[in-house]
Formats: structure tokens, C-alpha cells, sequence
């Protein structure tokens, strides 16, 4: 017995990455999922690979910076599969580490309509259904009828990681998602944060135009004393016990997976 049977997820950011492990290991665990990124054969590669396998998931292009795709897969997930349990929010864009005085205002409003204000139109078009889903018999009366999990980063917890944008969005997303653990907990529904710190992925591995001042400001001193980068996998662990009912007592909290890097 998979430790999601039975539910219904969205991620987004699904293409590659830590995106795509989590959503291979969800499937992998009996979710449906609902996988959302901008790339659509990429990720149509990911559907494929999961449902050769046996694994229930479906491509749904869309960007988490226009609303009314927001609302499609939301409405996707509750059409087709009648609930909408889990939803990751993963989708995720980084500055070129400029210092401020030389970020422009379109480098900075991308990286937050991406990092901040899409998880913010992904819990407000997903609430709505999670609260309409019937109580989990796992837990007590009331409780046990959502999850999220925000990937943020070490960068949103800290001043002296990443660019001004990056650093920004990050903060602010790690806000977001304990409030609405907050505002939510009464009624049933649990928001959970990743704070991963380096991490092999496609999307820092494709970044182009870095800073030079930016990027030796944010490492000298600090990357070296990461022990270690991450694999997407590893985070993808992290997300499934949190969107799982092993974690329902977990609500609101931050969960650093650095290798110990912040710790410093």
C-alpha cells in the first residue's frame, strides 16, 4: 500500500527537477498527479516515464503566473478526480544575483509573480476545494482535509545566500505559507515549508548571465562551507512524508534540507 493511495496532488514546476522527483515519487506512492509546468514536451516526457511505470499522472500545461491556468488545474483535479488533496507549490525563478542597485524592475517583478505570487494564486484557487473534501477518518473530526508543501529555499530564511529578488520571494513565500498554516489550521488544512539549500537541478545548472560581483559576494565565505549539494530526490523524499498523513501534526513549520549548511 502506497503511502498517498487514494490522493489527489498538484505540483507544479513539474518538468524537471525537484518538480519532476516529486512528482515520479508520488505517483510512485498511489497519488493522481497533476503535474503543471510552462514546458510542454518536457513534461509530457515526465507523464510518460510515470505511466509506463503504472503511475496515475496527467499533464497540464499552464503558468503559475496566469491565473485563470491556476484555476484550470484546481478545477482539473475536482472534475475529473472529485477532490484535490495535496498541492505542492515548486514552480521557481531565479535573479542573476546582481546587487540591488542593479536589478531592473522586470528582473525583480518576474521572480516574484513566479516565487510569491504564484503559490499565492495556487492557495487561493485550491482552498476552496480542499475545504469541501470530507473529514480524514486519520485524524480527529475536522482535520486531515489538505496539504501543502512550499518549496522555498535556505535563501528565505537568510540575508547572505542569494539575490535581492530571489531573497525577496523566498522570505516572502516562507510568510506566506504560515499563515496560511495559521489561518487554516482550525479548519483542517496544513501548510508545510522546504527550505532546501544547494540542490542539483536543471534551472540552476541553465543560468546564464550571472553577476560577478553578486555571485562573489553571496560565496566568498559562505558556499564553502556547504558540505554538500542536494539531489532533487532527496527533497522529493522530504516533500511526501510532509504532504503524507505521517506528518498531521506538522503545520506551519520550516523544514531546512541543507546538509547542515545554515547551521553554520
Amino acid at each position: 500500500m502506497g503511502r498517498l493511495d487514494g490522493k489527489v496532488a498538484i505540483v507544479t514546476g513539474a518538468s524537471s527537477g525537484m518538480g519532476e522527483a516529486i512528482t515520479k515519487r508520488f505517483a510512485k506512492e498511489g497519488a493522481t498527479v497533476l503535474a503543471i509546468a510552462r514546458r510542454k514536451e518536457k513534461l509530457q516526457g515526465v507523464i510518460d516515464e510515470i505511466t509506463a511505470q503504472g503511475g496515475k499522472a496527467v499533464a497540464v500545461s499552464g503558468d503559475v503566473t496566469n491565473q485563470a491556468d491556476v484555476e484550470n488545474v484546481v478545477k482539473t483535479a475536482v472534475e475529473q478526480y472529485g477532490k484535490l488533496d495535496i498541492v505542492v507549490n515548486n514552480a521557481g525563478l531565479m535573479d542573476n544575483m546582481a546587487p540591488v542597485e542593479r536589478i531592473p524592475d522586470e528582473m525583480f517583478d518576474n521572480v516574484i509573480d513566479v516565487n510569491l505570487k504564484g503559490p499565492f494564486r495556487m492557495f487561493r484557487a485550491a482552498i476552496p476545494a480542499m475545504l469541501k473534501n470530507p473529514d480524514n477518518p486519520k485524524y480527529p473530526a475536522g482535520f486531515g482535509k489538505g496539504a501543502f508543501v512550499t518549496v522555498a529555499s535556505v535563501g528565505g530564511l537568510r540575508g547572505a545566500i542569494s539575490g535581492p529578488a530571489y531573497t525577496a520571494s523566498k522570505h516572502g513565500v516562507v510568510g506566506l505559507a504560515k499563515n496560511v498554516a495559521f489561518m487554516y489550521a482550525k479548519k483542517g488544512i496544513r501548510s508545510n515549508i522546504i527550505a532546501p539549500g544547494g540542490v542539483a537541478t536543471e534551472m540552476a545548472a541553465a543560468m546564464t548571465g550571472w553577476d560577478p560581483e553578486g555571485v562573489g559576494i553571496c560565496t566568498s565565505g559562505n558556499a564553502e562551507c556547504n558540505p554538500r549539494t542536494g539531489a532533487p530526490g532527496e527533497i522529493a523524499e522530504l516533500a511526501l512524508f510532509l504532504a503524507s498523513d505521517e506528518s498531521s501534526l506538522i503545520n506551519g513549520a520550516t523544514v531546512t534540507a541543507d546538509a547542515g549548511w545554515c547551521a553554520q
